[in-house]
Order: C-alpha cells, then structure tokens, then sequence
C-alpha cells in the first residue's frame, strides 16, 4: 500500500524537515501551506528529488472549505489518504498575558487548536476502516510549552497546545478500533524561523542555558521522531505525547 501524508505547515521548519524525513521512506506528501508558497514549492521539489511524488495546496487550517479542499487534491493527485501531520501552528508576538490583545489570541486558537480539529476530522473519514478506508496515522505537532505554560511569552499559545496533546488522548481512544493511530509530539526550543516571526530570531539560544543537553533542537530531530510514530515499527503506539525537547 501507498503512504500518503498530508503535511500541514510543511513549507518551512519543522514542516519542511518532515515532510522530507518522510519521503525518504517512501511517502508520497501533500504539503499545506498558508502563504509561503516559494517555500512551499522548495519543499516540494526537495521531496520529489526522494523519487516520491508532491503536491502543494494553500489552505487557512481553520477554515473548514479550505481544509477539504486540501484532502480532496491530495487523494486526487497522490491516491487514498494513509497519514496526516498536524503541523500547522502560529503563536503571535512574544508577550506578557495581560498585553496579548483579544484577536491575537482567537487567531491563535483558531489555528493550533481548531484547525487541527478539522484536520484530523478529515483524515479520520479517509483513514477509518469503520467508513471504508485503509487505517492509517495521525501525528499532532503539539509543545514542550503544553506543560510549561510559556509564562510571560505566549500563555495562549501553551493553552492551545495542551488542547491538541487532549485531542490525541481522547481521538487515540476514540479511533483504534477503526485502525487510525493518534499521538503527539512535544519539541522543545527548536531551531526554525518562527521565533523571529514571534518577534526575537535569537530565542533559542537564549533559553539554551535551560536546557540540559545545552543547546536548541534542529527540525530534523523533530522530523525523526514524527517518522517514527508514522511508521510500522510504532505500531503498538497510540495515545503518546512523546517529549523532544533535550531534557526540558
């Protein structure tokens, strides 16, 4: 059987590295992407030099239409739906709670948190046994700060990252009996150009003092943690949050 996988938020960083990690194992990828699409298109021919085949979609995650159309061409063009990524995040300006305005903080809700409930809704009516489909794979791109809570950087956003690490429990539970697999995956400080969309390009080296291991992840050591829940070798695992953030 052909794998797959569509990859939210899979032009830059942790997406990128992903979608890549996994086309060397055979993956076909639909790369989603809200606007970076230069980026996009780079990811995709980096996955296509792996002999797999690509295709890019943008899409806003929460919007419901734009979540559909994403897996109506991925199946289209690339064949039956076997895994999804979660990927698609953003976390607004770096900022105390009581500064964080109203719009930021439903912007970032509706993204991490209800565009990841459309998208795995949708993969979860391709993939379910119980509706027709082969099974398959979740994987939801949560945070170390699920557990931390971010204080004085991004409360929000560690809300809505919790939220998503409660929607793999309870969607693991809920789908194993219809041969869909959930789980999480908690990277630490990473090394991706989020942190200066957020307002400060140095921030992973800031906090690497907190860090036992010393210093920020790269996207592919998230990547290879993201491949592994894909792959047959975990296929006795479903409803883990599994932590990649260098002892944090």
């Amino acid at each position: 059987m052909d794998q797959v996988t569509v990859v939210t938020g899979g032009s830059r960083g942790i997406g990128a590295a992903v979608a890549v990690r996994l086309a060397r194992t055979g993956h076909h990828i639909a790369i989603g992407y809200e606007r970076a699409r230069d980026a996009a298109e780079r990811s995709a021919a980096a996955v296509r030099a792996e002999g797999v085949s690509a295709v890019v979609v943008q899409l806003d995650t929460s919007v419901e239409d734009q979540v559909e159309a994403l897996f109506d061409i991925a199946r289209k063009e690339l064949g039956p739906i076997t895994g999804l990524v979660n990927n698609a995040g953003i976390t607004g300006p770096l900022g105390r709670f009581t500064e964080t305005s109203p719009e930021v903080m439903r912007r970032v809700v509706d993204v991490n948190v209800t565009g990841a409930l459309l998208c795995a809704r949708r993969a979860a009516r391709e993939m379910s046994t119980r509706l027709g489909g082969q099974g398959g794979a979740i994987v939801n791109i949560s945070s170390g700060a699920a557990t931390t809570g971010s204080p004085g950087e991004y409360v929000h956003y560690a809300a809505g990252k919790a939220a998503v690490d409660t929607m793999t429990v309870g969607l693991s539970k809920e789908l194993a009996g219809e041969g869909i697999r959930v789980n999480s995956v908690q990277p630490g400080m990473t090394l991706t150009d989020i942190h200066a969309q957020m307002g400060d390009p140095e921030r992973p080296w800031k906090g690497a003092g907190r860090v036992p291991m010393g210093r920020p992840g790269e996207p592919e050591e998230i990547a290879g943690a993201v491949a592994w829940l894909l792959s047959p070798d975990a296929s006795y695992t479903t409803g883990a949050i599994l932590r990649v953030a260098g002892g944090m």
